[in-house]
């Protein structure tokens, strides 16, 4: 007897624990079938999965349920990003090891993503924290360092003076570390680097070959990477007024056509002519220090307030010796970028315009734009950055922008000067093409993460740890009592002897960035076994690239660029044959709900809420207490606001299939999903619908014929044809990832096989032979359809129906296209012209047949208001239009 509701409860745990024991998904390396890799970007473990996790890897389930059936060898596994400052702050908090702080979280997250029924190969897992994993990674920085990928050098880096730490350029808010509250400093620091900029122009090439990536990550990466044309110009300086006899200042620029408007120039403050000046100028001297505080970040730079000093130096315009130019230092132009000086023309540049509004040195358009009188046309508070002629520039005056440019570089092309230190001549103008992308600084001064594998001696400098001396592990037994790196603080990690003249050393105390970690998991992925090498280069090969990588859009630039250049550098050392690591990418949407806040303007969370709808809309009301809440705007869930759902209690609640069938079916996968209890308990009440559904038709099916019968009469004819249109409609929205299109596909075909179940006595209606067999072909094609969205129901549905084996070890169906085939086809209707309704008509039907049914039409005949037609004109298959 079967039950007359679905207990996930009972079932999932079941299905989860069979599966397992078979090991159904489990992929071969030596299976011979063709292989298919679905890898939704691997978690920290925080200890906690949120509700966005369930939405992630729900969606590369399906795909991978879906190949699995479709008899691909599907590679779908799941590690852990472990290393990275949130164990080591646990560590201070807590006073806990970092090691056992990330592997009880480890833990505690894997029973939470076991209960949500991913089809994953867990026999692949590993941690990024594993000695067995970045035992290869420091494998891969040694041959990086030896084919010139990975150097040392000296940058100006955020320093945290109390915790004594290099900060990312995020992690300085309004000047002082995000921690401490120190003010940080600028420092130049010894950093290990990555040659990112070796592959710059070939990075951005092959992004026009990612055709299966959203358009807005490849813009994103082309804008990251900045590649930009344009002219570096060597500036005279006026020896009069430089401090220390310099007599020029070197600047690229994309925009040598608006040289006339030029009203100043500006440098960093860490630019060699800003040193030479302040130290001699005590206030500049202070100036520097002062902007110096508020770090590097671009986007901090971007909206702070622009501020210069006066150096007193100036430079002389290329074109005109009378022309002297005043040198500003000024804090919104870095060292990192271009030549760390630019010259400002306020009347087309927002920045600049900014800039000599604050400090009155006015401003002169040299772009006019089509259509405006030169003569009238002014800039005041907004510039003109747009297309037109050029004004105000002596021979460049009429020109395009474009024939501007290039009139500009021949002319400074031409005109050689003397290079200051070497007498040669070299024009003042050169053609150069530059790029945004610097070089990936990786390291990291903290103790939880992967140290960088070399040893400092005095005598011999900078040694390689020896390949069989790997890996370098971390030490257990540390100190977080001392601020700074607890590695440097250890008694003896870092004292060690020197490989190569056997003298006292010290370990390098800097260990890797941690995207470093996340930038080749996947090509490990594919033989996790392999203890002697990062990869089995023949398996990696086969099995890389990813077919489809899912993951979230924060994630866009930085890990995927790295990501594109350690697969670079994989094939330059040896270890890979490629160089895409994700031939497709989808960034999923974010899960977002209502906040909730009380009077005193404390947060309340989802589970203490209680919405009521009246004639007055909906109100919620604190359970606890019965006071009035107030609705907030639908937001990112956050800790702070406290608007988070735990998946743990959805789950117990309704069960995992649930939670999949509603992170699914509410918004297309790419934009956000709105949280609503109403619409879960919908999908819980769905559930059961299909439950019943599959009963009723399983009793049924116990009287269908065992033979497929050689005719079928409208009824069932119907069915099938329902049957196998979802199934097409279904296969080919998995293939797209519009899974929200395909669940309204299943839900449209439930409701066809409810049709026929209706039309005869419940509980099982004595159909004709044709339609009991086409509705046990209909149940099994239902159950298949939702089986990669709800897996554990699509089993208990699948042995009601008395099918052998798991519904998830099963072939996906056959489409059957003669039944896609429609008898009618419906036609646009024209009169004149304008459309004036339809017509169905039979497939076949000949031109004589459709133009009798169109001139029926009662449109038609009030169109042509009593006038004759002259002609009826029959476009087959898609419209008639009548002319009178």
């Amino acid at each position: 007897m079967t039950a007359e509701r679905y207990n996930a409860r009972e079932s999932e745990p079941r299905w989860q624990r069979l599966w397992d024991e078979k090991a159904i998904f489990a992929s071969r390396n030596d299976d011979p079938r063709p292989k298919y890799y679905v890898l939704e970007m691997f978690p920290y473990p925080s200890g906690r999965i949120h509700i966005g996790h369930v939405r992630n890897y729900t969606l590369g389930d399906v795909l991978a349920r879906f190949m699995r059936a479709r008899g691909y060898n599907v590679l779908h596994p799941m590690g852990w990003d472990a290393f990275g400052l949130p164990a080591e702050n646990a560590a201070i908090e807590r006073k806990v090891a970092p090691k056992a702080w990330t592997y009880d979280n480890i833990a505690a997250m894997k029973k939470q993503l076991r209960s949500i029924g991913l089809s994953l190969d867990w026999s692949r897992e590993f941690a990024t924290c594993d000695p067995s994993y970045y035992k290869h990674q420091q494998k891969m920085f040694l041959d990086m360092l030896r084919a010139g990928l990975a150097e040392r050098e000296k940058r100006k880096l955020n320093w945290d003076p109390v915790d004594m730490t290099v900060l990312a350029n995020e992690q300085v808010i309004d000047g002082r570390g995000w921690r401490s509250g120190a003010v940080v400093e600028q420092r130049e620091m010894s950093q290990w680097v990555f040659k990112i900029t070796k592959y710059s122009q070939e990075l951005l090439e092959a992004l026009d070959g990612l055709d299966r990536w959203p358009d807005k990550v490849r813009l994103m990466q082309r804008n990251w990477i900045g590649r930009s044309e344009g002219l570096l110009i060597r500036f005279a300086l006026d020896a009069a007024t430089t401090p220390a006899g310099e007599s020029e200042l070197k600047i690229f620029t994309t925009r040598p056509d608006t040289l006339f408007g030029a009203k100043f120039m500006a440098i960093s403050a860490d630019h060699p002519l800003a040193v030479d000046a302040a130290a001699k100028n005590p206030k500049l001297a202070e100036f520097i220090a002062d902007i110096k505080k508020i770090g590097t970040a671009q986007s901090i730079i971007d909206t702070a307030e622009k501020q210069g000093f006066d150096t007193g130096i100036k430079a002389v315009h290329p074109f005109d010796p009378n022309w002297k130019l005043p040198v500003y230092v000024a804090n919104f132009v870095l060292m990192e970028y271009g030549t760390g000086a630019i010259f400002g023309c306020p009347a087309h540049d927002q920045r600049d315009l900014d800039f000599v509004n604050k400090y009155d040195l006015g401003n002169t358009p040299v772009v006019c734009p089509e259509g405006q009188d030169p003569k009238t046309f002014v800039i005041t508070d907004v510039a003109y950055d747009g297309d037109g002629r050029m004004i105000n520039s002596r021979f460049l005056d009429g020109m395009t922008i474009e024939a501007a440019k290039e009139e500009v570089a021949k002319r400074l092309e031409a005109e050689l000067r003397a290079l200051p230190g070497e007498g040669r001549l070299a024009p003042v103008g050169e053609r150069q093409v530059n790029f945004r992308l610097r070089d990936w600084g990786i390291s990291r001064q903290r103790y939880w993460g992967c140290p960088i594998p070399v040893i400092h001696c005095p005598t011999c400098d900078v040694v390689p740890v020896p390949d069989d001396q790997l890996p370098v592990t971390l030490p257990e037994d540390v100190s977080f009592d001392k601020p700074g790196n607890a590695l440097d603080h250890h008694p003896t990690w870092k004292h060690v002897t020197c490989p190569k003249c056997g003298g006292k050393a010290v370990r390098e105390t800097d260990t890797m960035d941690t995207f470093v970690d996340s930038s080749w998991y996947f090509a490990r992925f594919t033989d996790p076994w392999n203890e002697t090498a990062p990869t089995t280069p023949a398996v990696a090969n086969r099995m890389m690239p990813v077919d489809q990588y899912i993951g979230g859009v924060e994630h866009a630039i930085l890990h995927l660029l790295y990501s594109r250049f350690f697969t670079r550098a994989m094939k330059a050392t040896g270890h890979i044959d490629m160089t895409e690591p994700f031939a497709g990418m989808f960034t999923q949407g974010m899960v977002v709900h209502e906040t909730y806040q009380k009077a005193d303007g404390s947060w309340v969370t989802p589970a203490e809420v209680k919405i009521e709808v009246g004639g007055n809309g909906r109100r919620a009301v604190l359970m606890a207490t019965g006071e009035d809440v107030a609705i907030g705007p639908i937001e990112k869930m956050s800790k702070s606001k406290k608007n988070t759902v735990d998946p743990d209690d959805i789950i117990a609640s309704y069960g995992a299939d649930v939670a999949r069938w509603f992170m699914l079916s509410d918004s297309p996968p790419d934009r956000d999903v709105i949280w609503s209890d109403e619409r879960v308990q919908g999908a819980s009440r769905f559930v059961q619908r299909l439950w019943r559904l599959v009963n009723e038709s399983a009793e049924i099916a116990k009287k269908a014929p065992a033979a497929r019968p050689a005719t079928f009469g409208p009824d069932g004819l119907a069915l099938r044809k329902a049957a196998h249109g979802a199934l097409d409609k279904v296969s080919s929205g998995i293939e797209r990832l519009h899974f929200n299109v395909c669940l309204a596909h299943i839900r449209e075909f439930a409701n066809a096989l409810s049709e026929v179940l209706a039309k005869g006595d419940k509980p099982a209606p004595d159909l004709a032979p044709d339609v009991s067999w086409a509705v046990k072909e209909a149940a099994t094609i239902l159950v298949q359809l939702f089986s990669p969205m709800m897996p554990h129901l699509a089993e208990e549905c699948w042995a009601v129906l008395g099918q052998t084996g798991l519904v998830s070890e099963a072939d996906w169906p056959q489409i059957e296209r003669d039944l896609l085939v429609e008898d009618s086809v419906t036609l646009v209707v024209q009169v004149n012209g304008k459309k004036r309704g339809d017509v169905t008509v039979p497939r076949a039907a000949q031109n004589a047949d459709i133009e009798a049914a169109v001139l029926a039409l009662d449109a038609v005949k009030a169109a042509l208001g009593g006038k004759p037609v002259r002609k009826v004109i029959v476009v087959p298959m898609r419209i008639v239009n009548v002319v009178g």
